[in-house]
């Protein structure tokens, strides 16, 4: 997800140099919206192995709106919602139909047959966080689940009657303790898809009503 490099000169910081602190981006030298990497390719195979033509999906934390236009692709109904201005004008400029907002809030009940989510995983110490919009796209706060734990207390909400949430995570977040977080959230899960990667292995799992 992007190599950190130093920032400034050796020892040296931000407010020490004199100049502005660099954004997350800069300082990995990645761009400033999350793009298509491992983690977004397993999840957009995975749900587009089940989706149908007409079905009506939501692309949460949707960066480039990767997701959504793959799902588009097998004939699905996409929208994307992302918290970040720059993430929302990417996805609208490769033609995927976004809403700003915080994850399932701006959407009706019962509006989807499918809710995909790659949320920002990698554990990152508070002193460590960067307050820009990548780093909202990295960064999954202590324990990797700043935003993976508000996902599963509302997306039911969302889901159609026989709806289905997706969600990437790493074993870096522990998949059985966010399985176990959702069972108590009254959502059943099971695991679809992992792979291994060198640091982590990535797995996406399935939630639907207990």
């Amino acid at each position: 997800m992007g190599e950190e490099s130093d920032a400034g000169g050796a020892g040296e910081t931000a407010e020490e140099s004199g100049t502005e602190r660099p954004s997350l981006a800069n300082q990995r030298g990645v761009e400033s919206v999350y793009q298509p990497a491992e983690d977004s390719d397993l999840l957009a195979r995975t749900a587009r192995e089940r989706v149908e033509a007409g079905d009506t999906v939501l692309d949460v934390g949707t960066g480039s709106g990767y997701v959504a236009a793959t799902l588009a692709d097998a004939g699905a109904r996409a929208v994307g919602v992302d918290v970040s201005p720059l993430a929302c004008q990417e996805a609208a400029e490769n033609g995927v139909p976004v809403v700003r907002g915080d994850l399932v809030e701006p959407f009706r009940a019962d509006a989807f047959d499918l809710v995909a989510f790659n949320p920002p995983y990698l554990p990152t110490p508070s002193e460590q966080e960067w307050d820009d919009w990548m780093e909202h796209a990295l960064s999954g706060g202590d324990d990797g689940r700043r935003l993976v734990d508000p996902f599963l207390e509302t997306v039911e909400r969302v889901l159609a009657p026989a709806g289905e949430a997706l969600m990437l995570v790493s074993s870096l977040t522990d998949p059985e303790a966010v399985r176990e977080y959702a069972s108590e959230h009254g959502l059943a899960s099971e695991q679809l898809a992992s792979e291994k990667h060198p640091y982590e292995a990535l797995v996406v799992l399935r939630f639907y009503r207990d």
